[in-house]
């Protein structure tokens, strides 16, 4: 009997809990192997058993603080040496929320660091592996790129910096690897999903708040062959909010 063909391999960071979760158990279906990349050990670990057990043939959990290029650099050789790496998806971020006012240099730059230059990281390091493998990025930016409620700053525009870079990355490493960038809305990821009133879910043109596994399809249909011709594309997903004009009553 041959060798089964390598799986293809997608990195994922911050995918121990919430949009990253998600999108690590869609790939893991669709036939990837996942490294999951997060600073939180006993979740990520989880995460990676129970790919694992549902049949991951390369699920794993590496620890790794996005912000520092050292970890970075360590996750993107472990991922590629697991296989082909035909997938980066740049997910981690955090948010801090201070009046600007009262916000540090050192809050502005923590927010800065894990949200955009992380994905500037994986960029610098990744793609001569990606190109190699004829694969792609996802940038997970926000709909905070594009709309803002007060004393979010720093993360403001880290999101808005991220849909820049992807342009920018689109264009510097084509044709050998695609870059695109997601901007989700409103996404519950509560564990166990929050209890969302009515009124929250109305709001939405889609008719309800959107779920991680919503962002989870769209990134697996861009890293996969059906999105062969998507770069360079900033793709908002959420249920019609920033296309809904709001008026004060």
């Amino acid at each position: 009997m041959t060798d089964p063909q390598p799986c293809p391999i997608a990195l994922v960071t911050g995918g121990a809990h919430g949009i990253g979760r998600a999108i690590a158990t869609r790939l893991a279906a669709d036939g990837w192997g996942v490294v999951i990349a997060d600073t939180d050990q006993d979740r990520g670990g989880e995460v990676a058993r129970i790919l694992a057990e549902d049949g991951c043939r390369a699920a794993s959990f590496i620890a790794a603080d996005v912000a520092r290029e050292d970890d970075v650099r360590h996750a993107v050789r472990r991922a590629g040496g697991l296989g082909p790496l035909k997938a980066i998806i740049s997910n981690a971020g955090i948010m801090v929320r201070k009046p600007v006012t009262e916000l540090s240099l050192d809050d502005w730059r923590r927010v800065i660091d894990v949200n955009l230059t992380a994905a500037f990281l994986l960029a610098k390091h990744g793609a001569p592996l990606l190109g190699a493998a004829g694969g792609s990025m996802v940038l997970i930016a926000s709909t905070r790129a594009l709309m803002s409620e007060p004393d979010t700053e720093a993360y403001g525009a880290s999101k808005g910096g991220l849909v820049a870079l992807g342009h920018a990355l689109a264009v510097s490493l084509g044709p050998d690897v695609r870059v695109n960038t997601v901007s989700p809305g409103w996404i519950d990821v509560s564990d166990p999903p929050e209890a969302l009133s009515a009124e929250d879910h109305a709001q939405h043109p889609a008719g309800r708040v959107g779920r991680p596994e919503d962002v989870a399809a769209l990134v697996a249909h861009l890293v996969g062959p059906d999105g062969a011709f998507m770069t360079g594309a900033n793709l908002v997903i959420d249920g019609g909010m920033t296309r809904k004009m709001i008026y004060a009553e």
